[in-house]
């Protein structure tokens, strides 16, 4: 059947500026870090695609290494891309990384420029992509000069095959060290990509949120839901199919004694102010415009519409804030 997206899909939505550059960001993306390897249905992607797009996520974020098996997100991808997004192309974000293991040898992770650029030109094979708007490195590189890693990313924006460059989990001082070389290489860093939500708030203690700030440079903010557990999923014990059932990347040990009685008093917390607990969680994350974007990932169509619901209720009080910390700090 084909695809018409939602002629309203941009009246709901809110539009974030990303740092200092022109680009707009959805407050809402949606990533295929999960659910659009080979283990899920294709018809299930596509629904999960054209529902976020319908309600105005234009921004898509994938990797070279996701799947399973690695590579068969951007795969599945292209292919629902050429069937119902082809003619939205110049409407839709699309970003790619690379850093991670995907192939054998020495060339087939990490930060090298022999490895970036031919795992941007891989997924652009794998997507059938001209270019991604975003390309990441997806996590730094002890190993490699970060003079090298960063003009590999300058490289990859020069030559066309993208048209920003961005980071991923690289902590304060290695963004300010990255920053100031792609600056001076002309090609400036328009996002960081950064794990944030209420249990894991690394960013705040690392100085990261007030360093983007400084310097001009956007953020989204994957895990913001922390793979589930910041959701109603696992108020009753551990669902068939679910990330810590299947062995993912969520631990089943999180879904302790003690984190469940955090999330039962998070999910009251929400329900009182007629939110879901994911709608709070994600809510929290955009608070104050700290951050650009949230990451949002999803197994089925409803939890999309869900996460946007988000939207309707970013503020809280002093109280409220006061109260997440004694609940999920504990």
């Amino acid at each position: 059947m084909t695809y018409h997206p939602s002629d309203t899909r941009y009246d709901r939505m809110t539009y974030n500026r990303c740092g200092k550059s022109g680009l707009q960001l959805p407050a809402i993306s949606l990533g295929l870090w999960h659910n659009f390897g080979e283990d899920t249905p294709h018809q299930t992607k596509r629904a999960i695609l054209q529902t976020a797009f319908d309600a105005g996520i234009t921004h898509f974020d994938i990797a070279n290494n996701y799947g399973p098996p690695p590579g068969s997100a951007e795969t599945a991808f292209g292919e629902i891309m050429r069937a119902d997004f082809r003619d939205f192309r110049d409407e839709l974000i699309i970003s790619s990384k690379a850093g991670y293991l995907m192939w054998n040898g020495p060339y087939g992770e990490w930060g090298t420029r022999k490895y970036l650029v031919a795992s941007c030109d891989q997924s652009l094979k794998r997507t059938g992509l001209d270019y991604f708007d975003i390309f990441y490195s997806h996590r730094f590189d002890p190993d490699t000069p970060l003079e090298e890693t960063m003009g590999a990313l300058d490289y990859i924006v020069r030559s066309g095959r993208a048209q920003y460059a961005g980071v991923s989990s690289y902590n304060s001082d290695q963004t300010r060290r990255a920053n100031a070389i792609l600056k001076q290489l002309g090609t400036p860093m328009v996002i960081h990509q950064p794990s944030y939500n209420m249990f894991d708030r690394w960013v705040e203690r690392d100085g990261l949120k007030d360093t983007l700030h400084e310097l001009g440079i956007g953020s989204i903010a994957f895990l913001p839901l922390a793979q589930g557990l910041l959701t109603n999923k696992y108020l009753k014990g551990i669902p068939e199919g679910s990330r810590a059932s299947q062995g993912k990347s969520l631990n089943p040990d999180a879904i302790s004694d003690a984190n469940i009685a955090k999330v039962r008093a998070l999910n009251d917390m929400a329900a009182g102010r007629g939110q879901t607990l994911a709608q709070m969680a994600l809510a929290w994350v955009l608070r104050n415009g700290g951050i650009t974007t949230a990451l949002i990932g999803a197994s089925k169509p409803e939890q999309v519409t869900d996460c946007v619901g988000a939207l309707a209720n970013l503020g809280f009080s002093t109280e409220e804030l006061a109260q997440i910390d004694r609940i999920s700090l504990a």
